[in-house]
């Protein structure tokens, strides 16, 4: 028979202290030491500006020429489908606007394919503008020399009658929340190459895109040059809602004679200028009939 084994006393361990598990977030695993507190998170201001650029159906083709021009140039944006222009739009644009997760909108409105109009609208709660865009010229059309990077951020720019009266000044911060690209937003660089220049030249707003071109180094300023981009374009206020699309007017300009005016005094004008002519041939004919001409002694002479 085989030898017992001699049992041996197993020895006791104590267990260690086992660290406290972290708490797992949809990041990942995080260290409460890193995770910033609540009180200083909640002051940081964060711009999370979308806009939402679309247009009306029966568009023309330099209209949405104009309108790929302004997709390209603001990083920020998100493109639609057209939308039909009728009075319902309104409510049609903010559940659009909505469903995108924009806070403003850029809507272009053309009527009869020759009339453009342009919709800045902060949603859902307003303030909105209509604009009459007039003298258009895309990047296509102008062929210039400028070109800068796309996604970049740009540099805003205000003429000094901006701060003249209140509609300007409200015109000019719906410019900065809508054409201004956010701080580290995803789809921009973080630099500045190009200058948006908006200017007020007889109660109209010029828009202009230049390239800054810096052909010696960065800290001789004097060498630096601006190089336009494109597009251009002209914007005519027209009126100035307190909502979004609609709600009451806050300012309508008196100066503002839209295009169907326009169109109506030149078909009077050439109306006129038949009617003229109309004139003339029946003043020609009294005039033959009361002087008639004396009889010819020698006009039937030939005739044999």
């Amino acid at each position: 028979m085989g030898k017992k084994r001699k049992q041996i006393e197993a020895e006791v361990v104590e267990p260690e202290e086992i660290p406290e598990r972290p708490k797992r977030t949809l990041l990942g695993w995080k260290d409460k030491s890193l995770v910033p507190d609540e009180e200083t998170d909640s002051k940081v201001f964060r711009n999370k500006e979308k806009v939402l650029i679309t247009c009306s159906r029966r568009i023309n083709y330099r209209y949405r020429h104009l309108m790929l021009n302004m997709v390209s140039i603001l990083p920020h944006c998100k493109k639609d489908n057209k939308v039909e222009s009728k009075a319902t739009k309104g409510a049609t644009m903010n559940e659009l606007v909505e469903l995108r997760s924009c806070s403003s909108c850029l809507f272009f409105e053309c009527r009869k394919h020759k009339d453009l109009y342009l919709w800045m609208a902060k949603c859902p709660n307003g303030p909105s503008v209509k604009f009459l865009v007039n003298a258009v010229y895309t990047m296509e059309e102008l062929k210039l020399t400028g070109n800068h990077l796309k996604g970049s951020r740009p540099i805003l720019t205000f003429s000094n009658n901006f701060d003249k009266d209140a509609h300007w000044k409200l015109l000019k911060e719906m410019i900065i929340q809508i054409f201004g690209t956010p701080k580290e937003h995803r789809k921009s660089k973080p630099y500045h190459d190009h200058v948006f220049v908006f200017s007020i030249v007889d109660d109209h707003i010029w828009f202009r895109n230049y390239q800054i071109s810096d052909k010696g180094p960065r800290e001789d300023r004097e060498k630096m040059t601006l190089i336009e981009v494109g597009p251009r374009f002209c914007l005519n206020p027209i009126k100035i809602f307190g909502g979004s699309f609609g709600g009451p007017t806050l300012y309508e300009n008196p100066f503002f004679v839209s295009p169907n005016q326009i169109r109506a005094l030149e078909k009077r004008k050439k109306a006129g200028k038949f009617a003229k002519k109309v004139k003339a041939k029946t003043r020609r004919k009294m005039h033959e009939l009361s002087n008639p001409l004396e009889p010819d002694e020698f006009a039937d002479m030939w005739k044999e």
